[in-house]
């Protein structure tokens, strides 16, 4: 007996639905539950604007949230301190990816060690450590002083110390300070994003370069990318874990 061509259309459509369900899972990820650190700040709210407009669900967390004006269906604000590492814990529970963007010294110590920057990387990987295999991932926003301009010399070592303020100067040594930490710890899933030399208010374009750990120069030498467009680059992470327990750098 020959072949229906009935059930031969029929299997066909069904193959054809699959393939397209299978394209548009591919194309569109399940959405993630965002926890933002740092979410008021030029990073961080586009951050949480870009991810808002993918669809993911973000609790964008502040020191004061009634700073945090945005409205939006999936975006919840929260009061945190990347001091207290039980709170950060009690946040962090059940999210997909803590996002971390801040800047600041704490105290009066005057030293690398008290950049909020290391501070907080610290206290995000005691707390997801206790999270054990549950743990969200981190994503650590770090500064270009830390990027290669040659092998072995970072650019925070080629910048002018006599025209640089103390706190600046303290804060990028911080950032330093929290890739090395970072890259001793593998119990816990982190990457550390640096975006390039300059930070510009340009639009999002969504297109970007991914690097390493050495400062990236476009054609004209320019080492530039906008804010958006970095936003980008942080949520793209977030949804393809490319960079786990790596550094990761953002350019032009």
């Amino acid at each position: 007996m020959g072949d229906n061509p009935l059930s031969m259309r029929w299997s066909v459509v069904l193959l054809l639905l699959a393939f397209l369900a299978a394209g548009a899972s591919a194309a569109e990820p399940a959405p993630l539950d965002l926890l933002v650190y740092g979410a008021t700040g030029k990073v961080g709210s586009r951050t949480v604007m870009e991810a808002l407009d993918r669809g993911h669900r973000v609790t964008a967390v502040s020191r004061d949230p009634s700073q945090i004006e945005l409205r939006h269906e999936n975006l919840t604000a929260a009061k945190g301190d990347l001091l207290d590492v039980d709170g950060i814990r009690e946040l962090a529970a059940g999210r997909d990816v803590v996002i971390v963007s801040v800047r600041g010294i704490i105290g009066r110590s005057k030293t690398e060690g008290s950049a909020l920057q290391y501070i907080a990387a610290r206290n995000i990987v005691e707390a997801l450590r206790g999270m054990g295999g549950g743990a969200p991932r981190l994503i650590h926003v770090g500064g270009s002083g830390s990027l290669e301009v040659r092998p072995g010399v970072l650019y925070a070592d080629k910048l002018p110390k006599l025209f640089l303020p103390k706190k600046v100067e303290l804060e990028i040594a911080g950032q330093v300070l929290a890739l090395e930490y970072l890259r001793g710890v593998s119990d816990v899933r982190w990457t550390y994003a640096t975006p390039a030399k300059n930070f510009t208010n340009g639009k999002r374009t969504g297109v970007y370069r991914i690097g390493g750990d050495q400062l990236m120069e476009d054609a004209r030498g320019r080492s530039r990318i906008s804010r958006a467009d970095f936003a980008v680059a942080l949520i793209d992470e977030a949804e393809s874990a490319a960079h786990v327990c790596e550094r990761f750098s953002v350019a032009y």
